[in-house]
């Protein structure tokens, strides 16, 4: 009897065991099949040159990796299509201590995004995304910048998908 209850049991417990888990499948129409993703405009004076064609990049990574969407070339062949212009790209100083001293300084990049779909209907979604990482100011920027600037566009794609998908 004690076999049964065991055999029960574990038949029970494997038999609610998920098939397949992740973060792949996300609410939008089923029309969606590909998505392109033009070069981001730059218009933020200091920006480094390699940030805008960086950033576009990530947030071609961060679609194909979190969506079952897939990357075309052609934007008339997506039936999403997502520019992109950098505005801003600044360093000001926070934390003020004695004699005017920064402790910390702030590395910030705002963006505005235009995302075209063409299916199920024609809509324009925009996403205005403003996003900073701060860092101690006796550091040396030069030093740390690809790395602030891969906090920042982590957080800046994340608004974009948010706005992407929230709204299906």
């Amino acid at each position: 009897m004690r076999y049964f209850i065991l055999f029960i049991g574990i038949f029970l417990l494997t038999s609610c065991w998920p098939i397949r888990v992740g973060f792949q499948d996300t609410n939008f129409p089923e029309e969606w099949k590909t998505f392109s993703v033009k070069t981001f405009e730059n218009n933020a004076p200091n920006t480094p040159l390699s940030y805008a064609p960086t950033l576009s990049e990530n947030v071609k990574d961060a679609i194909q990796n979190s969506t079952s969407l897939n990357l075309t070339g052609s934007p008339e062949d997506a039936q999403l299509e997502i520019e992109g212009v950098i505005n801003n790209y600044s360093i000001t100083p926070i934390a003020l201590q004695d004699g005017d001293q920064a402790a910390q300084n702030r590395l910030s990049v705002s963006a505005t995004f235009t995302i075209f779909i063409k299916e199920p209907e024609e809509d324009q979604m925009t996403v205005n995304s403003t996003r900073f990482v701060d860092y101690p100011s006796d550091t040396d920027l030069g030093i740390v910048e690809s790395t602030l600037l891969e906090e920042v566009n982590a957080q800046i794609v994340q608004d974009i998908i948010n706005k992407l998908f929230s709204n299906w």
